[in-house]
């Protein structure tokens, strides 16, 4: 069984920084596609960075040259480290794991999803 479990999520001011953590388990994060997701009240959910098996990693504008994303194939966990971070980064933010070879920011790609951490940031 898949599990995805996100951490590190809290309440922080503009120009702060976070790092989330998703700890996967019943699969490797190491060969699959993983990402990170978010959705804010009464929007869609966006991909906000992925990154394959052999490490290429793709980021949505919004969050480029703020957010990095990595993994540790030894803890089979996933991170977003955000900085800088801005009022419009408020948003639940969910960790993904694909089996596709597309591993782009569509929800589509990915099969699991953990629940979410919620990142909130006040002016």
């Amino acid at each position: 069984q898949v599990q995805l479990v996100e951490s590190g999520g809290a309440s922080v001011q503009a120009g702060g920084s976070l790092r989330l953590s998703c700890a996967a388990s019943g699969l490797s994060v190491s060969m699959n596609c993983m990402g990170w997701f978010r959705q804010a009240p009464g929007k869609e959910r966006e991909g906000v960075a992925t990154i394959t098996s052999l490490f290429n990693r793709i980021y949505a504008d919004s969050v480029n040259d703020r957010f990095t994303i990595s993994k540790d194939n030894a803890k089979n966990t996933l991170y977003l480290q955000m900085n800088v971070l801005k009022p419009e980064d408020t948003a639940m933010y969910y960790c993904a794991a694909g089996r596709s070879v597309h591993c782009g920011l569509f929800a589509v790609d990915f099969d699991y999803w953990g629940q979410g951490t919620q990142v909130t940031v006040s002016s």
